[in-house]
């Protein structure tokens, strides 16, 4: 095996994963540092509280991006190997690290301590679940869409991202005898973006996280009603 290429194919995926769109949309457009808004975190949902829909969905895009090259590059180099599809399935897992672990977003929080920030890791995971399987893409973006909107929660649509993408991963690796490699990408991906959304995770048990969607609106009408009242 390439052990340079492999080693260059993860150093790509984690830089790539680590440029902070939401950071620089937010900047470009409002002048506010996107790291001191809501979450803190610089994906497509807290760049959409701070400058917009607008900037929300292109930053949403341009991590999409990211992770779909990352996957694309690897296969490129490896085309041909029997170690392909793992090396595919370490550039989604990495580009994920990157994005929500970005080394161009290095803080320091004590002498001597340091630590990285960046998203949860959502709109990286899907990109390169669908570079690895281009279905995935109208089977877990409709279904993204519909949770965020219906169930009102935009955690709980990033975690369905990593969770829709296992299941489909795992069935065609039954069904099909696709590379195990893809089922072990899902999982890390699942796990990375739970660790990211620990704090919305409590709050969602809680029930104080914060809605979105169908579920905003009525709550928002209801209590402007009862205001009026």
């Amino acid at each position: 095996m390439d052990y340079l290429s492999l080693i260059t194919v993860i150093a790509c995926a984690y830089l790539m994963g680590s440029i902070p769109f939401g950071l620089i949309f937010v900047k470009i457009l409002k002048g506010h540092d996107i790291r001191s808004i809501e979450s803190g975190r610089t994906g497509g949902t807290n760049a959409g509280r701070a400058a917009g829909f607008g900037a929300g969905a292109v930053t949403g895009i341009m991590d999409f991006v990211k992770g779909l090259l990352a996957v694309l590059v690897a296969r490129t180099m490896f085309e041909g190997q029997d170690i392909r599809p793992w090396v595919e399935a370490a550039a989604g897992v990495f580009v994920i690290i990157g994005h929500n672990y970005s080394v161009y977003l290095m803080e320091r929080v004590a002498p001597g301590k340091y630590r990285l920030r960046g998203g949860a890791g959502g709109a990286p995971c899907l990109g390169a679940s669908v570079a690895i399987f281009p279905a995935n893409l109208i089977y877990i973006l409709p279904a993204a869409i519909t949770i965020l909107l219906g169930i009102g929660y935009a955690s709980l649509t990033t975690l369905s991202i990593a969770f829709i993408a296992l299941v489909i991963f795992f069935l065609r690796t039954l069904l099909y005898g696709e590379s195990w490699a893809y089922v072990v990408y899902a999982v890390i991906a699942q796990i990375l973006l739970i660790i990211a959304l620990g704090p919305n995770i409590k709050r969602l048990i809680s029930g104080n996280e914060r809605l979105v969607g169908v579920r905003a609106l009525i709550r928002r009408k209801r209590s402007e009603e009862k205001n009026k009242d």
